[in-house]
């Protein structure tokens, strides 16, 4: 998961522009942008401390990966948390590297890796990147519809990249398939 995440990253920001649209299937579109704090964009702490937590965090659940196999748990648990570990590694690997091995991508032109110059930012500054859209449904709020009326909405419009998806898919077994092992903890 983890190298299949790397691979899309990169040729995404080598390849693409940002903010550029690839319609694959009318439910589905490659859309590059960069994310430069937490899920959805949110920016609540310093990119720095962010980084830093974001480290420390995947060092604890790969000693935590570390115990299940020294104790022997369920296989399809520890399948699960290294979903989630491949998937918060791969968040950071952007985070704390792209940074300084790319220039920075804009809407005219592509990144490009290990340029001359040097990186757009330092180290644990870099920009998470994301591709995936699904923009499975829409329509119009209806015009007596309290607060929204006549305004255009989209049934799930998160972009997201597969790191997210390795940590949404890993948490997502976990809570509804191995609740009980969590209670162990």
């Amino acid at each position: 998961m983890l190298l299949l995440d790397q691979w899309l990253k990169i040729w995404v920001k080598t390849s693409f522009t940002l903010g550029e649209d690839v319609q694959i299937a009318s439910w589905f579109h490659l859309h590059f942008i960069e994310n430069n704090g937490m899920a959805f964009g949110m920016e609540v702490i310093s990119k720095t401390f962010l980084s830093v937590f974001r480290i420390v965090a995947v060092a604890a659940i790969g000693y935590f990966i570390h115990y299940l196999l020294k104790n022997k748990f369920q296989l399809g648990f520890i399948v699960c948390v290294a979903l989630i570990f491949a998937g918060a590694l791969g968040n950071i690997i952007d985070c704390v590297f792209y940074g300084l091995i790319f220039d920075i991508s804009t809407p005219v032109s592509t990144a490009t890796l290990f340029p001359e110059a040097g990186g757009y930012g330092t180290i644990l500054n870099g920009k998470v990147v994301d591709m995936l859209y699904f923009p499975l449904f829409g329509g119009t709020f209806p015009d007596w519809f309290p607060f929204c009326a006549g305004e255009d909405w989209e049934f799930f419009s998160p972009i997201f990249n597969l790191a997210d998806a390795s940590i949404c898919v890993g948490v997502g077994y976990v809570i509804v398939f191995y609740n009980k092992i969590l209670k162990q903890f």
